[in-house]
């Protein structure tokens, strides 16, 4: 990166915004290498180090989350030319919840935080926490908290603060589920074995049951019975066995810590005035019905009605521009006509389908990187008929194989 945007950066932050970088860094950088920094040329050095500022996606995402719109926007040139990759790494939900928390906590609290503490940590390190972020640290140390472990962090905050307290919940019911063990001679295969006809239906299940299904890998079929003295895991065709998870597997799963989950964005056109494109009846049942699927996982939904291809670009803009921190996804769906690699606006003017995507990409839209994004476009993608087939059984072997 250009050492002379770094400079105006490091002249316009002050001691505590460094001190809150360096916190937001500790898992990319190792915490020994953070102590003492007190301007931004030394962090600066450091992310070097680990090549974290080969390009400028890594500090754009630092400046947005710590609300430096003016610094970022010294970026924003360098910013739009970064395609997502997954070379460009992201904060952890982890380490941002964290962050959130301090930025929301009184003076007061922080101040009972550490005096609840004071059996738990070291009273010189307590002492010299300046904020409740230098005591998250100390907590990390000592063991009392982990990516994988808020146990003692809601604990306090619930007696302090729900709101704060309510975080730290949702971020622990989004971490993926961990091995459970059975101990020897207190089990058996039919009580491991569900009833089926208790088994909620997968359309009703919450994004927390989805994610507990599609999380675990399923080994081959096996069962490890137990010898005397000795704990084993059950593993059969009806109980997925659940591999243990390590903190550098985070990567795998897309963080669900939010509420609401994100934004669904539907554009449902259904008329279209003054052109040779006909109604579309029945796509109010769509809108309805997506609405609905969306509403369930706990997202926020926002319907537009009969856009222009104009008006589509103008509120796909707008949405590029959002502010995501607070958002784990973003899914846009959009019902209308269409043509090969294009939707129509309600005037039959064209929308290529990069101008629907093209917002959202980590050059543009920070705070979606490394997040999912979801398109779904119902539009015909063409003018050729498509053939249907009839199905039909083979009569025997050999016909199964000419076919």
């Amino acid at each position: 990166m250009d050492r002379r945007t770094l400079s105006r950066i490091d002249e316009e932050l002050d001691s505590s915004e460094v001190a809150e970088l360096c916190f937001l860094c500790s898992d990319v950088v190792n915490r020994r290498r953070l102590e003492g920094i007190t301007d931004g040329k030394t962090l600066f050095m450091r992310l070097e180090e680990k090549g974290l500022l080969e390009n400028s996606s890594f500090l754009c995402q630092l400046l947005q989350i710590i609300h430096r719109a003016d610094l970022l926007n010294q970026l924003q040139n360098d910013c739009r030319q970064q395609e997502e990759t997954d070379a460009n790494p992201i904060l952890s939900a982890y380490r941002v919840m964290l962050y959130d928390i301090y930025k929301d906590m009184t003076e007061e609290n922080f101040e009972k935080i550490k005096f609840m503490l004071n059996s738990k940590l070291g009273r010189r390190q307590l002492e010299m926490s300046k904020t409740v972020l230098d005591v998250f640290v100390e907590m990390e140390k000592t063991g009392l908290m982990s990516q994988r472990d808020c146990t003692e962090l809601h604990a306090l905050l619930r007696d302090l603060d729900v709101q704060l307290a309510g975080r730290v919940e949702r971020y622990t019911q989004a971490l993926p589920p961990q091995i459970q063990h059975i101990p020897s001679g207190s089990f058996s295969i039919d009580q491991q074995r569900p009833n089926v006809a208790s088994l909620a239906p997968l359309s009703s299940l919450s994004i927390q049951d989805n994610q507990s299904i599609y999380d675990l890998p399923v080994s081959a079929s096996e069962s490890l019975l137990p010898s005397s003295g000795e704990e084993r895991s059950i593993c059969t065709d009806a109980l997925p066995k659940v591999e243990s998870s390590s903190l550098s597997d985070e990567g795998d799963y897309y963080s669900l810590s939010h509420m609401p989950r994100g934004l669904c964005v539907i554009i449902n056109n259904e008329v279209f005035p003054d052109t040779n494109l006909r109604k579309r009846q029945g796509t109010q049942e769509d809108e309805k019905a997506l609405h609905s699927v969306f509403e369930r996982l706990g997202f926020e939904v926002v319907t537009h009605r009969d856009l222009t291809a104009e008006r589509i670009r103008v509120e796909m803009a707008k949405l590029g521009k959002r502010n995501f921190s607070s958002d784990d996804a973003l899914v846009i769906a959009v019902l209308s006509h269409g043509d090969m690699g294009c939707i129509f606006g309600s005037d039959e003017k064209k929308v290529p389908l990069q101008d629907l995507t093209g917002p959202f990409k980590t050059g543009r839209a920070i705070t979606l990187a490394r997040k999912p994004k979801l398109f779904f476009i119902q539009a015909c993608q063409g003018s050729e008929y498509q053939k249907g087939s009839v199905l039909r059984h083979p009569a025997n072997k050999l016909d199964s194989e000419e076919n």
